[in-house]
């Protein structure tokens, strides 16, 4: 552990601990939260809450954890990852269930970027060794597309598209019930769960969270959504729909019915990331690329739809 002081600068005066933090040591927002819920905040001498509000010159002591070692990268074929488009810049795949994006410490299961390796494709970009050429994320247990930069270029053009939201997410999900209206925005802020650190939720001064969605096909006791994301944050979609009383079926984290996702045989949240379209990193065209249903997704909403449950 390594303790640092330091005054609060004017241009920080008013913002809360989280922000003001982040900003000033590079950090997230996640890890100063974390930090100052483990005491290791101090302001004035005092204990800070994330949400407290930073005062100029008031003087800061914040105790950071030693760096973590590297996290090896294993190349291993990944079963069920599809290689969509391959070129010089990207390399877009559908990410099948039960795999991380890349490895982390705890993680002992496939990664997508391990994956890549196994594959004998070479991915050339900054940063850490395990993260190269990552530029978004999917939930271990979200199938779907996603691309991963190849090349410097590709790397950093890619990294801005997704932090202006200049890329097209789309994503379907199976809800329950009806949502209503059947078309509509999510607006609600999401940061982790006050009571359970390993969930997120609405909460009033969290993260701007912003979901477009429209009903696609209605069942019996759920409906087929699609859904843009306008932010990217961490379970999002789960979050909102759950915060409408809709959960994503099988999605048991967040609220689900267990009778109907055994019913469907789900073992999972039905939430696929179906399309995905951006400015090439090569020459500036837009290209679309597009996901399958993998094989339980497929089943539930064939079993919903013949039954109409």
């Amino acid at each position: 552990m390594s303790a640092r002081l330091l005054p609060v600068p004017d241009g920080l005066d008013g913002m809360r601990v989280d922000a003001g933090l982040a900003k000033l040591l590079g950090l997230s927002r996640t890890v100063v939260a974390e930090l100052a819920e483990a005491g290791d905040v101090l302001v004035d001498g005092r204990p800070a809450g994330k949400s407290d509000r930073l005062t100029a010159g008031g003087l800061l002591e914040v105790t950071l954890p030693e760096p973590e070692s590297p996290v090896q990268v294993i190349a291993e074929p990944v079963a069920g990852m599809k290689i969509v488009h391959d070129d010089d810049d990207i390399v877009v795949i559908s990410k099948p269930v039960g795999v991380a994006v890349h490895p982390s410490p705890g993680w002992t299961g496939p990664t997508v970027v391990g994956g890549l390796a196994a594959a004998g494709l070479r991915i050339s970009t900054s940063g850490a060794a395990e993260r190269q050429g990552v530029v978004h994320r999917l939930d271990a247990g979200t199938t779907g597309v996603m691309v991963v930069a190849k090349s410097e270029h590709a790397y950093t053009v890619l990294k801005r598209a997704f932090k202006e939201r200049t890329v097209d997410k789309g994503y379907h999900a199976v809800v329950q019930g009806h949502p209503d209206p059947t078309r509509g925005t999510i607006d609600a802020p999401i940061d982790r769960h006050p009571r359970h650190d390993y969930k997120f939720a609405v909460v009033a001064g969290g993260r701007p969270s912003v979901t477009h969605y429209e009903v696609v096909e209605a069942f019996r006791a759920a409906s087929l959504a699609h859904v843009k994301l306008e932010t990217g944050r961490t379970h999002q979609i789960r979050v909102h729909f759950s915060a409408l009383r809709h959960p994503c079926v099988g999605d048991l984290t967040y609220g689900a019915d267990p009778v109907l996702a055994r019913h469907l045989g789900l073992t999972r949240q039905w939430l696929h990331a179906r399309t995905l379209g951006f400015a090439h990193p090569a020459d500036g065209r837009w290209v679309e690329f597009e996901a399958e249903y993998p094989d339980d997704l497929a089943r539930a909403l064939e079993i919903l739809r013949d039954e109409s449950y």
